[in-house]
């Protein structure tokens, strides 16, 4: 009661605040608001598309169109002065076409049509017209041609009730949450997440990997986040900032070059705002999760430039596991086993291959052995205490302006700051039998040996609960100049960016010291490991309390130069290129500070490759074959695309990729789609880093369905193989889109997406714990008859950490699980979208559905090793993803709702192994805004959202790494549950 009184105080408070920032932003930014300025224009007739992009370009306001709704018309010549909307309606005059404004842009429709329904991700449904350039795309005012585009606007993002960047992406149907993301961090190690120390969110399109998507804001490469640049961290982007996300879940490495095998979603932040806006929200979750953000924006746009500034604050509480009951070891009660492990306090003697409990009760002073549990354990559940997500802090500033120097040639540049903290409560990451020598104060010898004795011991009560804290910051900008040449537009540009990962651990043991304090003869000063929590004198504690300190500093610089325009026309139309020309340059760094095995703290540089440098040349060539008005039988239009690019890496050297893609308009309405490209990705920093720190060899007890005790020890080698090359994937996509004329608003949007990976750089180290219960798919990294002398050359390597104390002639087999060039990948499957916008009883209303169905994902591990299917299994994609959209308006109020369903899988990771229940949730958002009046109130948005409306719990999966165990899957379920947010929008 009193933790929900809390909560409702917060809550309160910032609604308080929201109110003060919404009345004292507008006034203090008051005397800045310009009337809309009107521009002169001196327009010839000319086609509809290009007038509406020149009208852009001049005006700022940024114009979104359907290409079909403006083939063949033509714009009438536009002279004078006017305002952007002046222009724009003296363009459309006659055309059957009207202007709606969607937030800051402004969208083409049909004088039939309606509005656009507030709602989800749609595929498909625009270009920009105006300088922008679509993703997928190098060519201005146009769409890709052969693959579908999917676009979140402002309004979808409203709608949502999402707070946050990663949770709109983590929404779409092709994203797999699996690898770098804030849940997993803590809780796998799969799909590259033991790389997260900084608990950042990543994007995973079909499930390939969060290196295989490449990510861009504004159209440039962002510095990359995670250990050695592992993935661009999405939580660093101001979600109320942002204007639009384009994502293409198609190979463009012929267009942006290394990691974009699975797509390419870019992040278009909001430019241009004519005014200001501040906004307040609050969310809550059952326990003491809470979210509070608050922001504001000012823009400004005159009539040869704009300015724009936003800033966002974003505060998000813990997650504790105490507040779920699913989130533990022991998970019996809902079906699977008691994962527990021996390392508790009071502890367990190990002595002679038998347990005895240490009882409780007591503090080890004048413990006999008569008072053990012989043949006993003392067990503790690790996930007590500890957290599933962190409590984090972020703060982003984005600033962004442009500036006409001629009637031809434009300067721009922009700059994303941001800085965000986390602390977690983590399960103890060291656990490993300690020994105690005789000369031990509180010694108890349980056989009369009189030999050393080993404890397994849960330190955690000692010393606190050990925490990850860390704050990571970044800088991402650049510049542009641009300068029109008839039809052509050439612009050089440059950027940099830079972020910084700072990570840590406390309250650690301090091997090197603890070990001199189970020494110690003196029993006010000697560790004492025999009774309960506390036992030992607190200045003992704090002598063997040990920390790491990481520093991780990921640097990219860019150049390049880009024209495109118009060659000549064809009868279908202009023939249009664009050639470019870009260079880059990536290094990382890393600094590791440990107290944790030495008397004092440690500094080790961690060896890196140095700067890596990339020249890259490219072109792309967009053909109208034909067109509406050559009369050919069945075809209305035919576009063709041919796109390449060639890199140079210093690195490892060459690497060409081709696309191509077509468009065939058969009859009115149904466009046929089909593309056929290469992709690579180059090897990151932690791909080719070798030497010490990396190798690491490591027994370990597997389960294992044909031995007679059900467990097998196996001897793993850890690291990185030498040589590491490209990964190279073929992509293919073909698809259809629909828009019946018959059926004013209907859309549907189809198609089949294959993607042949090679050589793709991965490492069974994840699954490791089942490698024998998957033996045919790690036949090749098994070596089940190993010599001795080949296990006694590992165990007498520096690198051998043995934790587990299982002895050289207990190991019975040898799993090589470096990371390394894998041998193929094929994953095939389809992605639907079908939307329908029109009106009941003069309300606008929208229905959608939105999906993406895996048929395989076989995976070969070695040349030697058979393919085998692993969709729907934990760690790989699930074979069905679907969301469903729902919206109405009517006045002041708006009603959004989603549907989201994760299909049902396989748990491979047990045995036998399990199905896994399909997870259905809700998401609920009602508006409504007050009426444009004199006052505080004026025009402000009040917004109720619920996300998982019926708090639905995650289904069980009995998910278990090395070190511990929980019951749900990170990848593809968020243990949050219901979370209930209130928005207050104030704009000006």
């Amino acid at each position: 009661m009193h933790r929900n009184t809390y909560r409702l105080r917060r809550g309160l408070m910032a609604t308080a605040a929201c109110l003060v920032l919404s009345a004292a932003v507008p006034a203090l930014a008051a005397p800045l608001v310009p009337s809309e300025a009107s521009r002169a224009y001196d327009l010839k007739s000319q086609p509809l598309a290009k007038a509406l992009s020149e009208v852009a370009r001049v005006s700022g306001r940024q114009v979104v169109v359907s290409s079909s709704l403006v083939r063949g018309k033509t714009a009438p010549a536009l002279q004078g002065r006017y305002t952007a909307d002046e222009a724009y309606a003296a363009l459309l005059s006659g055309s059957g076409l009207k202007i709606t404004p969607v937030g800051a842009t402004l969208v083409v429709q049909p004088l039939r049509g309606d509005t656009p329904a507030t709602g989800e991700p749609q595929a498909g449904d625009a270009e920009v017209l105006s300088e922008l350039v679509v993703t997928g795309t190098r060519i201005r005012g146009e769409a890709p041609v052969g693959s579908t585009l999917i676009s979140i606007t402002r309004k979808d993002i409203d709608a949502s009730g999402y707070a946050s960047t990663q949770e709109l992406l983590q929404a779409l149907p092709q994203n797999y949450a699996g690898g770098a993301s804030e849940g997993a961090a803590s809780l796998s190690s799969r799909n590259g997440a033991a790389f997260n120390g900084g608990f950042g969110t990543g994007v995973n399109l079909r499930g390939l990997g969060n290196t295989s998507t490449l990510v861009l804001i504004n159209g440039d490469r962002p510095a990359m986040g995670g250990v050695a640049g592992s993935f661009a961290d999405l939580s660093l982007i101001p979600s109320t900032a942002i204007d639009h996300i384009e994502a293409l879940a198609d190979g463009a490495s012929a267009l942006y070059g290394s990691d974009a095998v699975a797509g390419v979603v870019n992040i278009v932040l909001r430019d241009r705002l004519d005014g200001g806006e501040a906004r307040m929200r609050y969310g809550t979750a059952d326990g003491d999760f809470s979210e509070v953000q608050a922001s504001v924006m000012r823009g400004r746009v005159w009539e040869r430039g704009y300015l724009t500034f936003a800033y966002e604050y974003l505060r998000r509480g813990r997650l504790a596991a105490d507040d779920r009951a699913f989130a533990r070891e022991d998970l019996r009660p809902f079906g699977g086993l008691d994962r527990r492990t021996g390392y508790a306090s009071p502890g367990t003697i190990v002595a002679g291959g038998r347990n005895f409990a240490i009882p409780a009760g007591q503090n080890g002073v004048g413990l006999t052995a008569a008072r053990l549990g012989a043949d006993q354990v003392n067990r503790t559940d690790a996930r007590l205490g500890a957290d599933i997500l962190p409590r984090q802090t972020r703060q982003s500033i984005y600033l962004s302006g442009g500036v006409d120097l001629d009637a031809s040639t434009t300067l721009s540049a922009r700059i994303l700051g941001a800085d965000r903290r986390y602390d977690l409560r983590r399960t103890p990451t060291w656990a490993s039998q300690v020994t105690v020598p005789v000369s031990n104060p509180f010694y108890v010898d349980p056989l009369g040996a009189r030999q050393p004795v080993r404890v397994q011991y849960r330190f955690a009560d000692d010393l606190g609960a050990e925490r990850s804290r860390g704050h990571i910051s970044a800088v991402n900008g650049g510049a542009d100049l641009t300068r029109r040449i008839g039809t052509w537009s050439v612009t050089g540009s440059a950027g940099y960016g830079r972020e910084e990962d700072v990570t840590g651990g406390r309250n650690i043991v301090n091997t090197y010291r603890l070990n001199l304090a189970l020494a110690d003869t003196n029993p006010a000063t000697a560790y004492n490991l025999f009774g309960g929590p506390r036992s030992t004198h607190p200045s003992t504690i704090d002598a063997i309390r040990g920390w790491t300190k990481g520093r991780g500093l990921y640097t990219v610089w860019t150049a390049g130069l880009k024209g495109d325009g118009e060659l000549f026309d064809l009868p279908a139309g202009p023939l249009k290129l664009a050639v470019g020309y870009e260079h880059r340059s990536e290094r990382y760094r890393n600094t590791s500070i440990t107290y944790q095995t030495t008397a004092d703290q440690r500094v080790s540089p961690v060896d890196y490759p140095g700067v890596r440098r990339i020249e890259a040349v490219y072109g792309e060539l967009r053909a109208p074959l034909i067109g509406e008005g050559q009369a050919i039988p069945g075809v209305h239009r035919l576009d063709l695309s041919l796109a390449g690019r060639i890199e140079d890496y210093s690195d490892f050297g060459r690497t060409s990729n081709p696309k191509i893609g077509v468009n065939l308009e058969t009859i009115a309405g149904l466009t046929l789609k089909g593309a056929y490209g290469t992709s690579f990705r180059a090897p990151s920093f932690q791909d080719q880093r070798l030497g010490p720190g990396l190798i690491q060899y490591f027994p370990f007890a597997v389960i294992d369905p044909k031995s007679p005790t059900g467990k097998t020890n196996v001897l793993f080698l850890l690291g990185n193989t030498p040589g590491i090359q490209p990964e190279r994937a073929k992509t293919w996509t073909a698809g259809l889109e629909w828009r019946p004329p018959a059926a004013q608003g209907l859309r549907l949007n189809a198609g089949y997406f294959r993607v042949e990976y090679s050589d793709r750089i991965g490492a069974p180290n994840a699954d490791a714990l089942n490698m024998l219960i998957n033996r045919d798919l790690y036949r090749g990294q098994l070596n089940e008859t190993p010599s001795a002398g080949e296990i006694a050359g590992y165990y007498a390597s520096p690198y051998l950490s043995n934790t587990s104390g299982i002895a050289a002639a207990d190991i019975k087999a040898i799993a090589n699980a470096r990371t390394q060039n894998l041998s193929s990948l094929v994953q095939d499957g389809i992605d639907l979208d079908l939307a329908w916008q029109g009106r009941l009883r003069g309300d606008p209303v929208g229905l959608g559905v939105s999906g993406s169905y895996t048929f395989r994902v076989d995976k070969r591990f070695t040349a030697g090793s058979p393919s085998t299917d692993q969709v729907n299994t934990v760690g790989n994609p699930l074979k069905l993803r679907v969301r469903g959209r729902g919206s109405w308006s009517h006045g002041p109020w708006d009603l959004a709702a989603a549907v989201n369903v994760a299909g049902g899988y396989t748990n491979q990771t047990v045995s036998p192994a399990r199905s896994v229940s399909s997870w259905t949730t809700v998401d609920l958002n009602v508006s409504y805004r007050l009426p444009e009046q004199d006052g505080l109130w004026s025009g402000v948005r009040l917004t109720l959202s619920a996300s998982n409306l019926f708090d639905k719990d995650p289904p069980f999966v009995e998910s278990v790494t090395p070190s511990s165990a929980i019951g749900f899957d990170t990848d593809n379920a968020s243990a949050i549950g219901r979370v209930v947010a209130v928005t207050v929008i104030k704009p000006w």
